[in-house]
């Protein structure tokens, strides 16, 4: 048996939602207690098999009730860490989109239990996770 820890790759696909100068961000839950009470972007792992632009799709509505559509790639951001049990590989797609309609609901239960538009200015004072930094300066051009 190998003494060697796991590494897992995970392909996650986000969306840049704007409306207006504001961003929607959510705001992670208990769920991940290492972030909990942190800012992201809406969006999430994929499903094995989907295209990344329909599990943005599906992300941003499961986390926020919202409806978008995809525009064009903002970027792809690649980033690898170690955990205690695991080391990782995160492959995160961003999409800048266009908002189509929905009402502004909250996950239940799931990572998320908040979502909230705020301008860049308002972005300085969150506790954000580092894919809003690399997001902020694509959504604010």
């Amino acid at each position: 048996m190998s003494d060697e820890i796991p590494q897992i790759t995970r392909i996650a696909a986000y969306g840049l939602v704007r409306n207006d100068k504001q961003i929607l961000l959510c705001r992670l839950s208990k769920q991940l207690p290492r972030f909990a009470g942190m800012w992201t972007l809406p969006g999430g792992g994929l499903n094995f098999g989907e295209p990344p632009a329909d599990g943005m799709v599906r992300e941003v509505f499961e986390e926020t009730g919202l409806h978008v559509e995809p525009s064009e790639i903002a970027c792809i951001d690649s980033i690898t860490g170690d955990l205690p049990d695991r080391a990782y590989h995160s492959i995160r797609i961003l999409y800048h989109t266009q908002l189509l309609g929905g009402t502004l609901t909250y996950e239940q239960d799931g990572t998320t239990d908040l979502c909230r538009w705020f301008t860049r200015e308002e972005t300085r004072s969150l506790g954000l996770v580092d894919l809003v930094q690399v997001a902020l300066p694509l959504a604010f051009t």
